[in-house]
Order: C-alpha cells, then sequence, then structure tokens
C-alpha cells in the first residue's frame, strides 16, 4: 500500500544508516524523495539511483543543514525540482562522546550546531511552504538518551532533548494551520556505525531491551511513514518512542 503516493519528503543526512533506511522505504511508499548529505557523493549517487529505480522522483543535494543559508538556499531548489514539499525529517546528526571533565568547547558546540540548530534551520526553511499550503508534516529525530540521559555523551543527550523541546513549542505555534511536528526517538538501531563494535557490546545491549534484539533502520522508517502519512493526521506535539521497549 502506498501510503505517500503524491507527497515529496525532503530527508537530511541520508546517504547512511537511519536516513537512508528512511529514504528507501519512503519510496517503497510512493513518495518522492529529496535527500541531503554532506561528503559521500558516492554513496549518495548510489542511492539516488535505487530510489529512481522504485519509479518515484528522488534527488539527492550535498548540504550542510547546520548552516542557515544552506537550508534557505535548499529548500528553495527543492521547490523547483520538485514543485512541493509535504514532508521535512530532520535526521542530520553527529556524536562525539566524551565525559564532561573531558569535553572541549568546541565538542559541545559542533554538536549542538549539528544536531539541535539544524533542525531550527531546515524547519524555518520549510515553514513558509507549509503555512501557504496549509498543510505539512514535520518529523525530527531525537534519540531516548535525550529522554534519560547516558553518561559521556551530554552534548549528545542535550541537543536530542533540545530537539523535543523545540518540536513542541512548533506544535503549538503551527497546529492552526494544519501543520503537524513530531518526534521520534530511536533506541539501540543496528546500522554500519554499530557494525564496527565487538560481538559482545552489541549482544550485551541486546540483552537488555525487552524485544531482545537492536532496531533496524526499517524501523525508524515504518514510524516515519505513519507520521508523514494522512493516517496520523490527528497527532502533533508527541514523542514516539522506538526503542525495543528500552524505556519502559
Amino acid at each position: 500500500m502506498q501510503l505517500l503516493k503524491g507527497k515529496t519528503a525532503i530527508i537530511t543526512g541520508a546517504s547512511r544508516g537511519i536516513g537512508r533506511g528512511i529514504a528507501q522505504v519512503f519510496a517503497q511508499k510512493g513518495c518522492d524523495v529529496a535527500f541531503t548529505y554532506s561528503s559521500s557523493v558516492e554513496a549518495a549517487n548510489a542511492l539516488e539511483a535505487e530510489l529512481k529505480a522504485s519509479g518515484v522522483k528522488a534527488k539527492g543535494y550535498q548540504s550542510n543543514a547546520a548552516d542557515f543559508e544552506q537550508a534557505q538556499a535548499l529548500v528553495e531548489e527543492v521547490l523547483k525540482d520538485f514543485e512541493g514539499i509535504d514532508i521535512l525529517i530532520n535526521n542530520a546528526g553527529i556524536t562525539k562522546d566524551n565525559l564532561l571533565m573531558r569535553m572541549g568547547e568546541e565538542d559541545f558546540d559542533k554538536v549542538i550546531e549539528v544536531n539541535l540548530k539544524s533542525v531550527f534551520n531546515m524547519t524555518k526553511a520549510v515553514q513558509r511552504t507549509f503555512l501557504k499550503q496549509r498543510k505539512g508534516s514535520l518529523i525530527h529525530m531525537s534519540s531516548v538518551v535525550g529522554l534519560k540521559g547516558n553518561a559521556g555523551q551530554a552534548n549528545y543527550a542535550a541537543s536530542k532533548a533540545g530537539i523535543i523541546g523545540f518540536s513542541k513549542s512548533i506544535a503549538l505555534e503551527l497546529g492552526s494551520r494544519n501543520i503537524r511536528s513530531n518526534v521520534i526517538a530511536p533506541g539501540f538501531i543496528e546500522t554500519e556505525m554499530t557494525g564496527s563494535l565487538p560481538e559482545d557490546v552489541v549482544q550485551g545491549w541486546r540483552n537488555g531491551i525487552p524485544l531482545k534484539r537492536g532496531g533496524s533502520p526499517e524501523d525508524i522508517a515504518n514510524a516515519c511513514v505513519f507520521l508523514g502519512s494522512d493516517m496520523s493526521d490527528y497527532i502533533t506535539g508527541q514523542v514516539l518512542n522506538v526503542d525495543g521497549g528500552m524505556l519502559t
């Protein structure tokens, strides 16, 4: 069932991991996909070709969502190429983990800039389009770490908690215009990044999760499909934990 047919989505940070999984599932559901990447040109080209093979319109843009001007320019480009935007998925993110006593100011600032400021930049950039059409779905990628904290990730946790506060405020501001703003908080998701961890470490994580497995990018993508589709038309200002019961 093509729940997203006729819609166009922007997905930031989609050349790998969760973002890539979201782009793939969105294309399968009939959604046209504009996605951003920072440096992985080869991976972006491969993804663009794969999405087009699904029969949808797709294009990758090398753009830094943490840069206000680049975010504005990106949305203008997408509107020229796709003639509309229905869904924005703020997925771009980085980690620079360290205990507070060893964390430098630059490591704190960079994580806040990429993870949180990018959400402001991109939401601000699509706002005018959403207001004009009196409809739009904003989906922001937080983390269970933004809800419960994590030692060695004060910067990451602060950025992900900030996304939740931002999203709830935007839901209140834009709800009367039929613009919805929701958050997804992934738990332990197995991607190429976790593939480099020792197997016993990964198994330890799995054992601590009620469903006894790590999540997949598809698990996050399916939640995004729901929040991006008309099935969630009466849902805004919410945080959806996709974590296998980790925070239960």
